[in-house]
Parts: C-alpha cells; sequence; structure tokens
C-alpha cells in the first residue's frame, strides 16, 4: 500500500530526515569561516577575499529566476536539493585536495576556481531549500522544523568547533587547512543520503509563458498580486547588504587588525555558535508570546552591535562577547526572515518567488563584500565595520517603519 507524502508517518521521517540532514551539513560547514581565514594567510588581497564572498552572488543574481522557473517546473525537487548539497560540500574536498598538490603560489586562485565553479549548485541549493522545508513544515510548522534543524546544525558544529580549535595549531600550516577541507567534507555524504529520502508532495508546475517577454510579463504580474512580498523582500534586501558587507570585513579585521591566532578565531566563531543555540530555543518561545514582529525587530536591531563594538573595542577577549552576542540574535533572525517571507508567497508559485527573493539577496552579496573590501582600502577595516552597523540600523528601522497596506 502507497502512503501518502503528507501523511503523519511520512511527515515524522521527513522531520527526522531534515534532522539528520543538518548533522551532515554541520560538520562540513564547520570549515565554512575558515575558508576567507585560509585565504588571507596565504596572502590573499582584499579583493580576492571579497570575491570569495562575492561570486555566490554573480552566479545567483544571474541564475537564479531561471533555476525557479526550472524548480517551479518540476513535479519533485527535494532531488535536485539533494544532489546540489552534495556538489557544494565536495568544493571542500577539492580545496584541500587541490592545495595539497598544488605550489602555493598558485593556490590562491585554485581556491577561487574551485568556488566559482561551486556557484552554480549554490544557486540551485538556495532556492531548493526554502521551497523543501517549507514543504515539510508547512505554513505552523516552520518555526518548530527550523529551530530544531538549526539547533542540531548549532550543537554539531559547536562540538565540531572545539575540536578544530583545540588541533588546528598543533599542525603547521597549510597542512592544517588541508586535512581539515578534506575530513569536514565527509559530512556532505550522511546530508545526501538522508536528505533525498524526504519525501513531499509532488507540484503541480503552473504555466507563467514560453518566451521570454510572456515570462517577463508574469513576473511582473505575479508581484502586482503580491504586494507583501515586495514590501516584505526589499526592506529584506537592505538588511542582507548590510550583514554582506561585513562578512568578507570580519576575518580581515581579526587576522590583520587584532592579529587573532587560529585557534582564537576558532575560539570567536564557537561562541557564536554556542549562544546561537540557545536563540534557536528562545525566539521560537519569544514568537508564540509576543508575535513575529517582535523578533523580526528585537533580531534586527540587535545585530547591529557586533560590527559596531568589534570596531569600537579591538581586543580578542572582547570579541568571544560580542560574537556570542551576535550568535543569539542571529538564531532569531535565520528564523524570522525565514518564516514571514514566506508567509508572503504564494503556494503555488512557491520556487518562483523563492527564486525572486534570492536575486535581490544575490545582488547584495555581489556589492555589499566588494564595497565593504573598497571601504577597508579607503577608511580601514574599523571604519567600514562601523558602516556595516550603520546600515544594519538603518534596515532596522524601515522594519520599525508600519506596513500602511
Amino acid at each position: 500500500m502507497t502512503v501518502s507524502p503528507s501523511s503523519p508517518e511520512i511527515q515524522q521521517r521527513n522531520f527526522r530526515y531534515v534532522q539528520i540532514d543538518a548533522v551532515g551539513v554541520s560538520i562540513s560547514n564547520i570549515a565554512a569561516p575558515f575558508l576567507p581565514v585560509f585565504l588571507t594567510r596565504l596572502g590573499a588581497s582584499n579583493l580576492q577575499v571579497g570575491l570569495l564572498a562575492s561570486m555566490p552572488g554573480v552566479t545567483g543574481l544571474i541564475l537564479a529566476i531561471l533555476t525557479g522557473r526550472f524548480l517551479q517546473t518540476r513535479k519533485n525537487i527535494v532531488p535536485w536539493y539533494s544532489a546540489a548539497r552534495l556538489m557544494v560540500i565536495a568544493c571542500y574536498t577539492l580545496t584541500g585536495a587541490f592545495t595539497l598538490i598544488l605550489p602555493n603560489q598558485y593556490t590562491i586562485i585554485a581556491t577561487l576556481a574551485i568556488w566559482a565553479l561551486a556557484t552554480l549548485p549554490q544557486t540551485v541549493l538556495a532556492v531548493a531549500f526554502s521551497v523543501v522545508m517549507n514543504a515539510v513544515a508547512g505554513p505552523e510548522g516552520r518555526y518548530a522544523l527550523l529551530s530544531r534543524r538549526w539547533f542540531i546544525f548549532g550543537l554539531t558544529g559547536l562540538i565540531g568547533a572545539i575540536f578544530i580549535s583545540s588541533t588546528i595549531d598543533l599542525i603547521e600550516f597549510p597542512l592544517n587547512y588541508e586535512i581539515m577541507f578534506v575530513g569536514l567534507s565527509l559530512g556532505g555524504l550522511i546530508s545526501f543520503i538522508f536528505s533525498r529520502r524526504i519525501q513531499v508532495p509532488d507540484q503541480t508546475p503552473p504555466a507563467l509563458g514560453s518566451s521570454s517577454s510572456a515570462s517577463a510579463l508574469g513576473y511582473f504580474a505575479l508581484l502586482r498580486g503580491a504586494p507583501a512580498f515586495v514590501s516584505f523582500a526589499s526592506r529584506r534586501f537592505v538588511y542582507f547588504f548590510a550583514l554582506a558587507l561585513s562578512q568578507p570585513l570580519l576575518p580581515l579585521y581579526f587576522v590583520r587588525d587584532i592579529r587573532a591566532s587560529d585557534s582564537q578565531i576558532g575560539l570567536i566563531n564557537m561562541s557564536m555558535t554556542a549562544v546561537m543555540l540557545v536563540g534557536y530555543v528562545l525566539w521560537p518561545r519569544l514568537s508564540r508570546k509576543y508575535g513575529g514582529r517582535f523578533v523580526l525587530l528585537a533580531t534586527t536591531l540587535g545585530m547591529t552591535t557586533y560590527p559596531l563594538l568589534a570596531a569600537l573595542v579591538p581586543d580578542v577577549k572582547w570579541i568571544y562577547l560580542f560574537a556570542g552576542l551576535a550568535g543569539l540574535f542571529q538564531g532569531g533572525l535565520d528564523l524570522v526572515f525565514f518564516d514571514e517571507l514566506m508567509k508572503t508567497i504564494p503556494h503555488e508559485y512557491s520556487a518562483t518567488f523563492v527564486s525572486l527573493a534570492q536575486s535581490m539577496q544575490y545582488l547584495a552579496a555581489i556589492i555589499a563584500p566588494l564595497a565593504g573590501t573598497w571601504l577597508a582600502d579607503s577608511i580601514g577595516l574599523g571604519g567600514a565595520l562601523l558602516v556595516s552597523a550603520g546600515l544594519r540600523f538603518f534596515g532596522f528601522v524601515l522594519f520599525l517603519i508600519p506596513d500602511k497596506r
């Protein structure tokens, strides 16, 4: 007897598979904060570190809408989600393997090339993730599903970060990074095995028009019919721009201005992750008590403090505290941005609207990191972090203004 993907039994399995998938992804993603540090220690320029952060945005901006259109026509997006995840994580394996065999002078270019290729499956993954998680959770279960997923994600990452931080300085650079990248990428196999077992109902592909002009008119018509989406996605774009501005700045600031060691940088990431776990438990409760708008305003204001305080107090001991504070608010921001966005998206056009939102996020991811490194060259890393803090506060003010629709 065939069991419906919407049956309670399948929903429980899906919930479990999503959490096990999180374990595999988080094992691999322990390496993510060390990638720009790796390039910096190899002698990469500010521009090259900025390119690492902005390349996914370039590909995503070009391909996100096309990806959304493609996924909208698939009956089942799960296979595309699991395959894309595996391909992205495999790039950590390639990073470690290539740097083992290449001379150091070519390692920076090779690493940038590998992660340029990774932007293709990253684009598919960015769209597919939101669609699959929304299908698994349903309208009422997004906070529950993702808070638990990201709690497991953070806990696994925290344990891994403790191990990496305590051992990375025991092996000579760059061998320590090469071993780390290859070893942690094995988590991608766990993710692939379990994420491909997720079962969601098949979607009925809607017609958007076959020609490019018809497609464009179709998108404009959809947007005119979804003013709540346009309003929220626009404000979200401003805030993502402010976040992306500081993305390449913080690792550069830790290495060059604060002169933190690899283990200290690992502890900074670990403190953020540890407190983020508290956020994943705290914010769903606050949302049920005070509503999503309270969480949105509290987290967007709270995230302003990290670049502000880091720039004003350049002491690694205090950075641990500031990173932990940022982790508390980041946990809520992740949840509320996903939940509030999906509230504004028509279910039958989920892949299409998610791809449009991702395109706006990618636009920020292209411009902001490069703008951040340009500012760093002009006014210093500390000054650029203060600009990021100011833009984050401006984004908070936009969310604070009531929507008059």
